[in-house]
């Protein structure tokens, strides 16, 4: 069975068991009617993937791996902070009329700084590091900006990441510090393990490990039914996931260049409701 889902289930038991429940406190996000969306909650949540074991994916309901990997790109690759250059429209609620969701994600990884080497943006400077300094203990990235959080129409919830060479293995710890465990768990697992897949592969490493620490890990009020009907479905062995190895270079990937086989998976789960 796919550990993805061992660690789904134990992780979303454990919330609905021992969480801390925030109906009737004051807090920000609505459902559509208007009306407070709380939470069961558990505060720090640490998930550890191994990536050269098997690729993360659920099999519980299907992940919509392309279309993760799309996103991930449009933060990382293409750097940008408009829904028009993005083809899910998980981000559709957040933007102005323009398509901007302000200065947050690709906008914060495109800002260029200077670096020992000379000036470049975040993600130059983790590829730079990892073929010219990969022992560096400082090869991470950060896209909470304290100066433009008023500037953005959601502070980012996955922030940062920390990427660590041991051997021939490319490691990386995603920090998260608000996760919706039904929208977006698995969603943000599949993406960052693909990052990791990516990265690994033009600065020629394998696939290591990916430790996802979630500050605020929780379970909206109106997700509790569906949580519960799909952690008892049934579990089915991992998909196959692997790159085109012609990529050398990271900004030559786009989504077609993942190739997904075996993926055996449950219903999806349509018209889930988002709070905002």
């Amino acid at each position: 069975m796919s550990k993805a889902d061992v660690l789904f289930v134990n992780m979303c038991k454990k919330i609905l068991e021992e969480g801390f429940s925030t109906e009737g406190a004051t807090v920000r996000a609505r459902w559509e009617d208007g009306s407070p969306a709380y939470t069961i909650k558990t505060f720090g949540v640490v998930n550890r993937y191994d990536l050269s074991q098997e690729f993360p994916a659920l099999t519980l309901r299907r992940t919509a791996i392309k279309s993760a990997m799309d996103e991930v790109l449009w933060i990382w690759q293409r750097k940008s902070n408009n829904i028009h250059d993005l083809k899910p429209h998980i981000w559709d609620e957040w933007a102005d009329p323009d398509g901007s969701i302000g200065k947050a994600y690709g906008y914060q990884m495109a800002k260029k700084y200077k670096f020992a080497q000379g000036e470049m943006d975040q993600v130059d400077n983790v590829i730079w590091q990892l073929k010219n300094q990969p022992q560096s203990r400082r090869i991470l990235t950060n896209m909470y900006n304290f100066e433009d959080l008023s500037e953005m129409n959601l502070e980012p919830c996955a922030y940062s990441v920390t990427f660590n060479v041991t051997g021939n293995k490319l490691n990386a710890i995603l920090n998260q510090r608000s996760q919706d465990i039904l929208a977006a768990n698995n969603w943000n697992v599949v993406q960052y393990a693909l990052l990791v897949m990516m990265l690994a592969q033009v600065t020629g490493y394998q696939p290591g490990e990916l430790v996802h620490v979630i500050s605020d890990a929780h379970i909206y009020n109106r997700h509790v039914p569906i949580i519960e009907e799909l952690i008892e479905r049934r579990q089915y062995p991992a998909p196959k996931v692997t790159l085109n190895p012609e990529i050398k270079d990271f900004y030559d990937f786009t989504p077609e260049d993942v190739r997904v086989e075996d993926y055996l998976h449950g219903e999806q789960i349509l018209n889930i409701p988002i709070a905002v």
